[in-house]
């Protein structure tokens, strides 16, 4: 066994919940605290033992639907439960996990489902306007699918090879999908814990959509393979997460543009002051981060895309320049090409590119265009000979740094 396949085997929460079995995991912080089906959650937290049997008992209701290896399962829902654990229901069965944002419009959430063409939707009710523009007869509500009385799939069941994507990730748009093996999954999870040292001591609050790439593979999934705890809340309110921050002994929370400049601007701000950490995406302003620093807070900014969720990042520590977006993470190489495609040497200004375990391993096509051999189209994102092409200008600095330009 190589020692990438070695590693790879730690991307188990049946292993977490042996070690750890009553260790909270998830709690769901969402205002109106529902819970859907009954005996899923306990009241509002979920340990990893009882993480893990959800997973079990989804990969079996999917099971008992006709999801096998291969097979692609789609979930329109805001942050919950159901959010982390399917990733690992569908790892038990070889099938492959999409996520599709709530944050869609009827008119913009069929460009996903262009290319996904997946086994089964599952939807919770509060979607059922975005539901009915989805072109697909298999759809079924989060509630009645996760109450379906179907035998569990135990854990040892996760495959150790990459014969199809554990996920697909969706941009901003819907209009490209990512594809993600089990392998690239693990090395963004590995990556985020030494970069900004997660550890099960540490306790998250994801600000922005477990369907985004940033939301996901940055923190969340990171945070449960340290073995720390995840705070969910279904619709972002500032109150409520700075209410969650006080009394929950939050260390790290995550998030955009949106999110961290309400947070900052509320009244109760001063909360923020119990944080650690603050990983702001590349796209939050400066006003934010000031906010946070003035409280104490260590700040890191973060560059990333669907194909690769965090690319790039810089600790903050005085006056902020948005632009900047530090030095390739661990696992992750960058480089400057010209127009025509020439790698630029030194400090440069081009397109960037990055490479390396923590990017995406391709993009999903449509099968009548994959029968056909057709190509990408043009304005298609790039990820070829193992490069990603992010299509976005930046200027290299002579430090290794980058900064758009």
């Amino acid at each position: 066994m190589s020692a990438v396949e070695d590693v790879i085997v730690t991307l188990s929460l049946a292993r977490r919940a042996e070690r750890a079995p009553d260790r909270t995991a998830i709690v769901d912080a969402s205002e109106d605290r529902l819970h859907a089906p009954a005996e899923v959650v306990h009241e509002d937290r979920v340990t990893y033992a009882e993480l893990s049997r959800i997973a079990g008992r989804l990969a079996g209701a999917l099971e008992e639907r006709g999801v096998d290896s291969g097979d692609t399962v789609c979930l329109v829902t805001r942050n919950r439960v159901a959010s982390l654990a399917l990733p690992f229901a569908c790892r038990r069965l070889g099938a492959t996990f999409a996520p599709i944002s709530h944050r869609l419009t009827p008119a913009t959430v069929t460009r996903p489902f262009e290319v996904l063409e997946p086994a089964i939707v599952v939807a919770e009710a509060a979607q059922r306007d975005l539901v009915r523009s989805i072109p697909h007869d298999r759809t079924v509500t989060l509630e009645e699918f996760a109450a379906t009385d179907a035998p569990t799939v135990e854990a040892g069941t996760e495959r150790s090879d990459d014969a199809a994507p554990l996920l697909a990730i969706h941009d901003e748009s819907g209009e490209s999908v990512a594809t993600l093996s089990a392998r690239t999954v693990e090395w963004n999870c590995i990556d985020a814990v030494l970069e900004w040292g997660f550890s099960r001591a540490d306790s998250g609050f994801v600000l922005d959509p477990l369907s985004t790439a940033d939301g996901l593979l940055r923190t969340a999934l990171p945070l449960l393979y340290a073995g720390g705890r995840l705070l969910l809340d279904r619709a972002f309110d500032p109150g409520d997460t700075l209410t969650a921050i006080n009394g929950s002994g939050v260390t790290v929370v995550s998030g955009r543009q949106a999110p961290m400049r309400e947070l900052t601007a509320d009244e109760n701000a001063d909360a923020l002051a119990g944080l650690e950490r603050a990983i702001c995406d590349h796209t939050v302003a400066t006003e934010p981060v000031e906010a946070l620093l003035e409280r104490g807070v260590t700040v890191s900014r973060a560059y990333g895309t669907s194909a690769c969720p965090t690319g790039t990042t810089r600790t903050v520590s005085g006056p902020t320049d948005g632009d900047a977006i530090g030095k390739p993470v661990l696992d992750c190489d960058a480089r400057l090409v010209d127009d025509e495609g020439a790698v630029l040497e030194g400090e440069a200004t081009g397109r960037l590119q990055l490479s390396g375990p923590v990017v995406a391993d391709g993009y999903a096509t449509p099968a009548d265009a994959r029968d056909a051999g057709q190509a990408a189209p043009d304005d298609a994102p790039r990820l070829a000979d193992g490069w990603f092409d992010t299509s976005e200008r930046f200027h290299r600095k002579a430090d290794g740094s980058y900064r758009r330009t």
